[in-house]
């Protein structure tokens, strides 16, 4: 892609709304500005919290500002939370909670009460000035940027999403593919991961993944390697790269691509929050490959969720003693498919007519000779000497044919004359065995 980590048809943070805080967050005294409520204006001086937004605090403008505060709020795929925003609009849902007073259905009440605790403590404006401070934007649901395939989600959709990085997401995401795997993968598994990312990358295909040890980072480093597009989904605040070991390769995936989350910033990862963020990278992109998984490898949950939004599973198959491929395996015993390299991934998730190579056996030396020239040559005996008589009586045709075609094999150097027989030569010997030929 010549150094150039956009696919084709890229677009640029200004597509869209990109979030960025009310007036850097400060208030009209120079102190810190805090939400009170979901009528509150937009920004210090009418300022705009997202590109084309409403200047005067408009209806957009207290949605975005509503969903940064249900971000905070809700968890991820919070289904009961995605239908009351559905069904009652954020504004009603973000006043219910800052209320507190009587639970909405579907929340008992231990859990109403602990919504309202997070609500008393969340600060919409705060998250976006931090957000801002790490080159981060908030992007949601009707704008420009928002990758409409994850409202297959239904309810469990995003709030909104954090992105850090200058591409568009909703561009790179209609052509994208999830490579996901195992963290303690073995070098065979980080080796077919990174190669695999790299041919999808040098085919102009996003490579997404989440960001973590083992395949995750392979997949990253080989798009990255190959000098393709690559984005990351956290399971945690994009402004805290997680796992730590991998801060510098999440900065170089924000400088080069998107790293993307849908916590707010600040917020830590959780083994919960890691099963409901792989529900995103299935749901973002058009297929899913998982290299090696065991069992009760959270990138199952992946291929799952994959296969329940109708996207294609795929797998690359391990050896068959190994634990670590033991998932992969399962998988392809059902109605995932079996790929070995990038070629054949596109060949799934491309357009009609992007064909992977035919694939066949190298060719022999042997194999361009006419069929009954081969006949012949088949007739000799393995050892020794043969007479032209014997070897037409074995190769089922004339004498004077078998002659002929003993002189045109000699001339290839397959066959020498002993007196009045004939036998193979070494090099013939060598390309019937599947060596290599004499030319």
């Amino acid at each position: 892609m010549s150094g150039d980590t956009r696919p084709p048809g890229g677009g640029s943070p200004a597509e869209g709304k990109a979030v960025t805080p009310p007036g850097g967050g400060d208030g009209p005294d120079g102190g810190e500005a805090r939400w009170t409520g979901p009528d509150l204006g937009v920004g210090v001086g009418g300022e705009a919290v997202a590109g084309g937004g409403a200047r005067d605090g408009g209806p957009e403008d207290r949605e975005l500002l509503g969903r940064v505060f249900l971000a905070r709020v809700l968890e991820p795929g919070d289904e009961t939370g995605g239908r009351w925003v559905r069904e009652r609009g954020v504004p009603e849902v973000v006043r219910r909670l800052r209320e507190g007073g009587r639970a909405l259905p579907g929340a008992s009440e231990k859990r109403w009460a602990g919504l309202c605790a997070r609500a008393g403590r969340a600060d919409p404006r705060r998250d976006l000035a931090v957000a801002r401070s790490a080159g981060a934007r908030f992007v949601v649901p009707g704008t420009g940027e928002w990758p409409g395939q994850l409202d297959d989600l239904g309810d469990a959709r995003p709030l909104g999403l954090w992105v850090r990085g200058g591409p568009s997401l909703r561009m790179w995401a209609l052509r994208s593919v999830a490579v996901v795997g195992a963290r303690a993968c073995t070098e065979y598994g980080a080796h077919m991961a990174a190669t695999l990312a790299a041919g999808l990358a040098e085919r102009g295909w996003v490579v997404v993944s989440g960001g973590a040890y083992g395949i995750d980072g392979a997949a990253h480093r080989g798009a990255l390697g190959a000098g393709g597009a690559t984005a990351a989904v956290l399971a945690c605040g994009v402004d805290r790269p997680y796992p730590p070991g991998h801060a510098a390769l999440i900065t170089r995936i924000a400088d080069q691509g998107l790293v993307v989350g849908e916590l707010p910033p600040g917020d830590h990862p959780t083994p919960s929050r890691f099963i409901l963020r792989n529900r995103v990278i299935a749901a973002l992109t058009r297929g899913t490959v998982v290299v090696e998984a065991a069992h009760r490898s959270g990138s199952l949950v992946t291929a799952r969720a994959a296969r329940r939004l109708g996207r294609h599973v795929m797998g690359v198959p391990g050896p068959a003693t190994s634990a670590l491929s033991a998932g992969v395996h399962e998988m392809l015993r059902g109605d995932a498919v079996l790929v070995g390299d990038a070629a054949e991934v596109v060949e799934l998730v491309g357009a009609m007519g992007e064909l992977p190579p035919e694939r066949r056996g190298p060719v022999l030396p042997t194999d361009l000779l006419e069929s009954r020239t081969r006949q012949v040559l088949a007739g000799l005996p393995g050892r020794g000497t043969a007479t032209a008589g014997e070897v037409a009586l074995r190769a089922q045709t004339t004498q004077d044919d078998a002659v002929a075609r003993l002189y045109e094999l000699r001339a290839l150097g397959y066959v020498e004359r002993h007196g009045d027989g004939w036998k193979l030569t070494r090099q013939a010997m060598i390309s019937v065995r599947g060596g290599r030929g004499p030319c």
